[in-house]
């Protein structure tokens, strides 16, 4: 049997990548299909209807996974998309839920567009993928969970030091430096733009954890994905993706949450 991870990146690759939508849908989601992504409804009919006409705007889809983790039925993966010879470029990190045969029921996403490298020369999907240190799945986790709620909900700028690395801190977020000072500068700026809620789904594996979150920058609710990497109990990797919450009216389901 094959793991939700595995079904997660066929339903990507065979269902968007190869334009095998209506195969891919059957084979690698289960009985329901709940799904979060703007402009998509629920169910397999809701994956057709949309992904069909994308399709056929973009017959050529260079897709690839870069980073994929699985925690439990829940799985994260993080892509890149180049369209038609580079008309468009997406990044796009998703997460499912799956049901016990490993088969996907459940679908958010954010899709941000691809930008040039930071100030720190870093892109949105360059560094490090190998997924080490499974034996430290838990803690790592609690440790990124402790950090989003003292540093990021509660603004405690000064703790950031118990959680991030003094000594290497790479940064893919857009516009960013690399280090701890830099981040701790532009989160600790009493006009800062970018303010946490709540974090909504974590999944972890190994080093790596990603977690989908409630924000608002300049005063519009977003929905934004992390990326952290953890070494020697420390964050030393980061990578972020957002997208705004459409207005209710324009949802075609239950919402990004």
């Amino acid at each position: 049997m094959a793991t939700a991870k595995e079904n997660a990146i066929d339903l990507y690759m065979k269902g968007i990548r190869d334009g095998h939508a209506e195969e891919a849908v059957n084979a690698y989601t289960g009985a329901r299909y709940t799904q979060h992504s703007t402009g998509v409804a629920d169910g397999k009919e809701g994956f057709l209807a949309f992904f069909g006409p994308f399709i056929e705007r973009n017959p050529d889809r260079d897709i690839r996974v870069v980073r994929a983790l699985q925690d439990g039925p829940k799985v994260f993966l993080q892509a890149h998309q180049v369209l038609n010879g580079g008309a468009a470029r997406w990044v796009t990190t998703d997460f499912f839920d799956s049901d016990d045969e490993g088969l996907i029921v459940e679908h958010w996403d954010v899709i941000g567009e691809d930008t040039p490298p930071n100030p720190a020369g870093r892109t949105l999907v360059d560094g490090p993928t190998d997924v080490v240190d499974l034996d430290k799945t838990a803690a790592n986790k609690a440790l990124v969970a402790e950090f989003i709620d003292a540093c990021l909900i509660g603004r405690r700028v000064d703790r950031m030091g118990d959680f991030i690395s003094d000594e290497v801190f790479h940064q893919h977020s857009s516009g960013m430096e690399d280090g701890l000072a830099a981040f701790a500068a532009f989160y600790g700026a009493e006009d800062c733009p970018l303010s946490f809620q709540e974090c909504f789904l974590m999944v972890g594996e190994g080093n790596f954890v990603a977690t989908l979150n409630r924000t608002r920058l300049n005063g519009q609710d977003m929905c934004q994905a992390d990326i952290f990497r953890i070494e020697n109990g420390k964050i030393v990797e980061h990578w972020d993706n957002a997208e705004p919450v459409p207005p209710r009216e324009e949802w075609a389901n239950s919402g990004k949450f």
